[in-house]
C-alpha cells in the first residue's frame, strides 16, 4: 500500500511515521488523558491505496477534535495537527505569498486577476524584509481546531482553490491594507491581532489588501422614493452593497400602503407584500461577496402603517407562499405612543404613509402631536386594540424569532446624530444606530475587543489600563479604513466621510466573568460589566479626540450632543465610576472636538468569536455542550473552563459526560459537582433574563449607539415576552431585543448519551482547585510573560483618575435556589445569530441543492462508506423492543401484498429513532415549503417500516424511498378509497404520527374531499440500493402506475437524516 507525499511522489505506507507524528505534536500535554496512539491507530485505519498524507493529516486532526469532551487537551493537539498540516503546504515568508496572490492569472481565460491591490502590493514588496520579519508564526498554534477550521475554509485567500495564506499572513494582510506606507501602525495592528486582543469584522478580514477592499460590515438605506423608480433604484443599491459582504438594514416606513391612490397610472397599490418579495429573491441571489455568507437584509417598519399585521406574517413557515418572504429579516421601528398605548389597553390607528405624512420623519413629542392630530382628522384607515397589534407581534416573534424591536424615540433621544435629523433605522444586527437620507447610505466599519485576552491570569485581575491602550488602536484602525475602504455605492461614500462613525463591540465577556469566577448574576459581575464599557468608550473618545487634535473634527460636528459636552452616560443620566478622569477629557474634546460622530456598537461577533475561540459578544453560554453553527460548518464546543474545572476536581469520566448532555448541557442537577461550580456555569436558560436586561442598561451608559440584545426564554408566554419587553422600554434600552431565543418543545434523540450509564451512580468526590488559575487554551503572551509581582486590585490602580478601588471580589457563594435544568433549543436561524444546540460530534454544513442525480450518487456513497464520527452509528439501529416476535425486522416476516410493506395487526418495530426524524429526513426530498402532516390509521402498518430479506444473514442497512406526488396519481388513490379517508379523519388529532402518505395541509373538519398530496414515502429493510429497486419494480404501487419509478429517490436513511439536520 502507498501513500502520496506533499510534493507529489509515491511512497510506501509507514505507520510508525504516522505515529511519530501524532507523538510529536502532543508535547506539553497531559499523558494521563491524551492517547496518542488512539489516534494513530483511528488514523491507519482511514489508510487506503493512494491516499493523500494531507488526507491524512486532516483524518488525525478531525479524531483529536472529536475527542474533545474526553479532555480539552485534545483540542489543542487538533489545533496543532491541522496548522502544521497547513504550514507544509504553504510558503513561510509574507512576501512571496503575496507575490503569488498578485501575479496570480485566471487558468481559464489566461487574464492577470491579482488578489492583492496594486498599492499593498507596492508597500508590502518595499517593505519586505521588515514585514517578513515581525510576523511570528508560532502564533498560529494558538487558534483552537474550530477556529482555525473555520479561518481555513472562508477566510484564507486562494489559489485555485487551495489556501495560500497562513494566519498570520492573512493578519498582516489586513495590517497593512489599513495603514498602508505607516508601517510602524501596521506591525503594531498585526501584533495585537495575533495576540488575540482583539479582530476586525469579517468583511475587513475578507477583503483588506485586495482590489475591491470594501472592508465595512453594516449600511443602513433609506427607501429613495416612493415610486417604480425609487424602489428599484434602492433595490440596485442594495444588490451592490450585498455583492461586497454587507449587511443592510432598509426602513420601508415610507412606502404608501395597500389600496392606496397611484396618480401616475390612476390605479391603486399593493402595498409592501409584493415589494418585499422582490427584495427577498435579490437576497437570495446576490450573497455576500461570493457565496461566502448569503445576502442578508433587514426591513424596518414603524406599528401604524396599515400593512403592519401582512408585515408580521412574512417570516412565517406556514400560509400562502405569495405573501411570504422568509429570506429577510423583519424589525419594528417603535414609538414611545404605541407602547403606551398598549400598556393602557388603548386604541391604535393605522395610517397610510401617503396620506398621512411625515410620521417617519419626526420622534418624540413632535411625532405624537402629528399622530394624534390625524387620528382626530379620521385619516386613518383602521383602529384596532393596540394590543391585538401587540398579540400579533408576539406571535410572530414566538414562532420565528422576528421582528426585531427598536425603540424609535430611545435610539434618537440618545443619539450623538440627533442634530443630523431623525434616525429611520438600524442595521442587520441592530447594533447600529445612525442617519439615513435618500442620498445618504449610513455605514459602519466594526471591530471586537476579545476581553478574556484582558485578563491577568497569574493576578486574578482584569487589566483595564491594557483594555484602555488596544481600544486606542482600535479606534484608529477603525478610522483610517474610513479613509481607504473601497464603497459600493457613492451616497456610502458621502455618508461615512461627512460623519465618519466606528463600531467597536466585545467578545468573550461570559469567558472574562469565568476567568475572574464571577457568576454571570453576581454584584461583582455587574460592576465589571459596566467599568469595561466605561473603559472601552473612555479609551475610544481619548483616541478620536487625539485624531481631532490632528485633523479636525467631523464634518457636522457642530451641534452634535458631544459638541456641547454631552457624552452618552448624561443622556442616561448616570454618572460613572471614579476608573477614569471624565472631566479632562470634556475639557479636551471641548478644544479639539472629536473625529467620529459614533464609536460604540456591540455587535453578536458569531464568526469572529469562533474564529477567537470565545463566547460571543456579551451572553452568557448557552450550553456547557453544544454544537456551534457557522460559516464553515457546524462544530462540536464544549465549554473549556467547565472542563477544565471538572478534569482538576477529578470528576470528569464518561458517565459525567453523558450526565451533562443528559441534562442539555446543565450542571445544575448533578449531585456530587460542588454548588460553588454550579452557580458559576449557569447556563443563559438558567439565568434571569431581568438580569440580562439590566446589564444591558448598565453598560448601554456608554454605547452611544446600540447593542445586539437576544432574549432567551424556555417557555414563552404572552405574560412573559410582554413583561420583558416592557423592561426593556422602561429601562431605556435602543434595542430592545435582537432575536427572541426559544427551547424547543422536546429534546431530541441523544444517540451519543449511554442510557445505562446514567444509571449508575458517581461517587466522584471533588477536589479543591489549584488557586493559579489559567485560561484553557490560548493566554496572551504579555500576561503569561508577566513579572511575578503582588496581586493588583481588579479595578486597576494606575488610572488617569489616581487610586482605583480595592478588590471587593470575594469568593462566590452558592446560591440556596436550585436551578432548573436546560433543553436543547430550537434553532430559528442560520449563522449571523449563532443559535447553540446540544450535540458531541461535529456535523458538516449541508451542501446548496444538486441535480437529483447527483444526489443518488453521492447519497449511494454515503451509504457505502464508513464514516468516522458517524453519530448514527450502526449500534443504535438494535432492536429493544420487548416481544422480539411483533418486530419485522427480527421475525424476518417476508411481505405479502406489497414487496415493500408488511401487514400486521399491530405496527412493525420503529427503531431508535423518534418520529420526528423520519419527517426531517423526507422534507428535502419532497421540495415543498410547506409543513408536512402524514397520514396514519389504516395505512399506519403499511407505509413506514423495515422488511427483512429473506434467507438473509447481513445486516440491514436503512433505506428511505421517497415519491413526490407531481401527477397526483397518489391523490386520486386516495380519493378512490373513501374508508381510507374516514380512518385518517377519526385520528386527525394526531397527525404528526407514523405515516406514508405526506399532506400539504391538514385535514378540515367535514372536509370530503382527500388533501393535496405532497408525496409518499417509506423505510426499507436492505442490503444494497439495487435489492430495494429490484423489490420496487414488483411493488403493487408501481404496477397500478401510482409510483413512478423515474421520479423515485432511494437514500440510505442515516445520510438523508444527517443532511437534513
Amino acid at each position: 500500500m502507498f501513500v502520496f507525499k506533499r510534493d507529489g511522489r509515491k511512497e510506501r505506507v509507514q505507520f510508525d511515521k504516522i505515529t511519530a507524528r501524532v507523538s510529536r505534536l502532543c508535547y506539553g500535554l497531559d499523558p494521563d488523558h491524551v492517547d496518542p496512539a488512539a489516534i494513530t491507530m483511528k488514523v491507519i485505519s482511514g489508510v487506503y491505496q493512494g491516499v493523500t498524507t494531507i488526507q491524512l493529516d486532516d483524518l488525525a486532526a478531525e479524531t483529536a477534535a472529536y475527542m474533545t469532551t474526553t479532555h480539552p487537551d485534545y483540542a489543542i493537539l487538533a489545533a496543532r495537527i491541522a496548522v502544521s498540516n497547513l504550514h507544509k503546504q504553504t510558503k513561510k515568508q509574507f512576501s512571496a505569498v503575496v507575490e503569488d496572490l498578485y501575479s496570480y492569472v485566471n487558468p481559464k481565460n489566461g487574464k492577470s486577476q491579482p488578489m492583492i491591490s496594486d498599492s499593498v502590493y507596492k508597500v508590502i514588496q518595499d517593505h519586505a524584509e521588515e514585514l517578513n520579519s515581525a510576523i511570528v508564526y508560532d502564533r498560529d498554534f494558538n487558534y483552537q481546531f474550530f477556529g482555525f477550521k473555520t479561518l481555513e475554509r472562508s477566510y484564507l485567500l486562494r489559489i485555485n482553490g487551495k489556501v495560500a495564506e497562513r494566519p498570520q499572513h492573512m493578519l498582516m494582510r489586513v495590517a497593512v491594507g489599513i495603514h498602508g506606507e505607516d508601517i510602524p501602525k501596521a506591525i503594531e495592528t498585526y501584533d495585537y491581532m495575533s495576540q488575540k486582543y482583539f479582530t476586525h469584522a469579517s468583511p475587513t478580514l475578507f477583503n483588506a489588501g485586495t482590489p475591491s477592499p470594501q472592508m465595512s460590515s453594516c449600511f443602513l438605506i433609506d427607501m429613495k422614493e416612493d415610486s417604480i423608480d425609487g424602489i428599484y433604484d434602492t433595490l440596485k443599491t442594495c444588490a451592490l452593497i450585498s455583492k461586497t459582504a454587507g449587511g443592510i438594514g432598509l426602513n420601508v416606513h415610507r412606502i404608501r400602503a395597500t389600496g392606496s391612490y397611484i396618480g401616475g397610472t390612476n390605479g391603486t397599490s399593493n402595498g409592501l407584500i409584493p415589494m418585499l418579495r422582490v427584495y427577498n429573491n435579490t437576497a437570495r441571489y446576490v450573497d455576500q461577496g461570493g457565496n461566502k455568507r448569503p445576502g442578508a437584509f433587514a426591513i424596518y417598519l414603524e406599528p401604524w402603517h396599515a400593512d403592519v399585521f401582512g408585515f408580521l406574517d412574512l417570516r412565517k413557515n406556514h400560509g400562502k407562499e405569495e405573501v411570504r418572504a422568509r429570506d429577510l429579516f423583519y424589525a419594528l421601528w417603535i414609538p414611545d405612543l404605541f407602547m403606551k398605548r398598549v400598556q393602557e389597553n388603548g386604541e391604535w390607528t393605522l395610517m397610510c404613509p401617503n396620506e398621512c405624512p411625515g410620521l417617519a420623519s419626526v420622534y418624540g413629542d413632535e411625532f405624537e402631536a402629528l399622530y394624534e392630530s390625524y387620528e382626530k382628522q379620521n385619516k386613518g384607515r383602521e383602529t384596532v386594540r393596540a394590543q391585538k397589534l401587540w398579540y400579533a407581534i408576539l406571535e410572530a416573534q414566538t414562532e420565528t424569532g422576528n421582528p426585531f424591536m427598536l425603540y424609535k424615540d430611545a435610539c434618537n433621544r440618545k443619539s450623538n446624530q440627533k442634530n443630523l435629523g431623525t434616525i429611520r433605522s438600524s442595521n442587520l444586527c441592530t447594533e447600529i444606530v445612525e442617519y439615513t437620507a435618500p442620498d445618504e447610505v449610513a455605514v459602519c466599519n466594526l471591530a471586537s475587543l476579545a476581553l478574556p485576552s484582558f485578563v491577568d491570569y497569574k493576578r486574578g485581575v482584569f487589566d483595564f489600563e491594557k483594555l484602555h491602550e488596544v481600544t486606542q488602536v482600535v479606534t484608529r484602525n477603525l478610522n483610517k479604513i474610513i479613509e481607504v475602504n473601497h464603497y459600493p455605492v457613492e451616497e456610502a461614500r458621502r455618508s461615512n466621510f461627512r460623519h465618519r462613525p466606528i463600531g467597536m463591540g466585545v467578545q468573550g465577556l461570559a469567558d472574562a466573568f469565568l476567568a475572574l469566577r464571577l457568576p454571570f448574576e453576581s454584584d461583582e459581575a455587574k460592576k465589571l460589566n459596566i467599568q469595561i464599557f466605561e473603559t472601552i468608550y473612555h479609551a475610544a473618545l481619548t483616541s478620536s479626540c487625539d485624531i481631532a487634535k490632528e485633523l479636525g473634527p467631523y464634518q457636522t460636528y457642530e451641534g452634535s450632543p458631544v459638541s456641547q459636552g454631552i457624552l452618552q452616560y448624561d443622556m442616561w443620566n448616570v454618572t460613572p465610576t471614579n476608573l477614569w478622569d471624565w472631566e479632562s477629557l470634556k475639557a479636551k474634546i471641548a478644544e479639539h472636538g472629536v473625529r467620529n460622530s459614533l464609536l460604540i456598537a456591540p455587535m453578536p461577533t458569531a464568526s469572529t468569536s469562533q474564529i477567537l475561540g470565545n463566547n460571543e459578544c456579551f451572553e452568557p453560554y448557552t450550553s456547557n455542550i453544544y454544537s456551534r453553527r457557522v460559516l464553515a460548518g457546524e462544530f462540536q464546543v464544549v465549554n473549556p473552563w467547565l472542563l477544565k474545572d471538572l478534569v482538576d476536581m477529578g470528576l470528569w469520566s464518561e458517565n459525567m459526560k453523558n450526565r451533562i448532555i443528559a441534562d442539555g448541557g446543565s450542571i445544575a442537577r448533578i449531585p456530587n459537582i460542588p454548588d460553588e461550580t454550579k452557580t458559576l456555569y449557569k447556563t443563559v436558560w438558567e439565568i434571569s433574563q431581568r438580569t440580562i436586561i439590566q446589564m444591558a442598561a448598565d453598560r448601554g451608559a456608554f454605547i452611544d449607539q446600540s447593542q445586539s440584545l437576544n432574549i432567551h426564554m424556555k417557555e414563552p408566554t404572552m405574560g412573559k415576552i410582554t413583561s420583558m419587553h416592557f423592561a426593556g422600554w422602561k429601562l431605556g434600552l435602543k434595542t430592545g431585543m435582537y432575536y427572541l431565543r426559544t427551547m424547543a418543545a422536546s429534546a431530541p434523540i441523544q444517540f451519543t448519551v449511554d442510557q445505562e450509564q446514567l444509571k449508575v451512580t458517581d461517587t466522584n468526590v471533588a477536589k479543591a482547585l489549584p488557586k493559579v488559575r489559567k485560561q484553557p487554551g490560548f493566554v496572551p503572551e504579555a500576561v503569561r510573560s508577566a513579572p511575578d509581582t503582588e496581586p493588583r486590585p481588579m479595578f486597576a490602580t494606575n488610572t488617569p483618575n489616581g487610586a482605583g478601588e480595592e478588590n471587593v471580589f470575594s469568593k462566590p457563594t452558592a446560591e440556596s435556589k436550585n436551578a432548573l435544568a436546560s433543553k436543547p433549543f430550537k434553532a430559528d436561524v442560520d449563522e449571523g445569530d449563532s443559535p447553540k444546540m446540544v450535540a458531541v460530534d461535529a456535523v458538516d454544513k449541508p451542501d446548496e441543492e444538486v441535480s437529483s442525480k447527483a444526489k443518488q450518487d453521492e447519497d449511494a456513497k454515503d451509504g457505502s462508506d464508513a464514516r468516522d464520527g458517524d453519530i448514527y452509528a450502526d449500534a443504535v439501529l438494535a432492536c429493544s423492543i420487548e416481544n422480539p416476535e411483533s418486530c419485522v425486522m427480527c421475525s424476518g416476516a417476508l411481505p405479502t401484498t406489497h414487496a415493500l410493506c408488511e401487514y400486521k395487526s399491530n405496527p412493525p418495530h420503529l427503531g431508535a429513532y423518534p418520529h420526528w426524524t423520519y419527517m426531517l429526513a423526507i422534507r428535502p426530498f419532497l421540495r415543498t415549503s410547506r409543513p408536512l402532516f402524514t397520514l396514519h390509521s389504516s395505512l399506519r402498518n403499511q407505509l413506514i417500516h423495515r422488511t427483512m430479506a429473506s434467507n438473509s444473514t447481513a445486516p440491514l442497512q436503512e433505506w428511505l424511498v421517497i415519491v413526490p406526488d407531481h401527477s397526483g396519481a397518489l391523490h386520486k388513490r386516495l380519493a378512490a378509497r373513501p374508508k381510507h379517508l374516514e380512518g385518517i379523519k377519526a385520528d386527525r388529532e394526531d397527525m404528526w404520527l407514523w405515516g406514508g402518505a405526506m399532506l400539504e395541509e391538514p385535514i378540515k373538519e367535514g372536509d370530503s374531499n382527500p388533501p393535496k398530496m405532497a408525496g409518499s414515502a417509506c423505510l426499507v429493510g436492505a442490503k444494497t440500493k439495487e435489492e430495494v429497486l429490484e423489490r420496487l419494480k414488483k411493488d403493487v404501487y408501481v404496477e397500478e402506475g401510482v409510483w413512478n419509478l423515474d421520479e423515485v429517490k432511494i437514500i440510505p436513511f442515516k445520510s438523508a437524516l444527517r443532511k437534513a439536520l
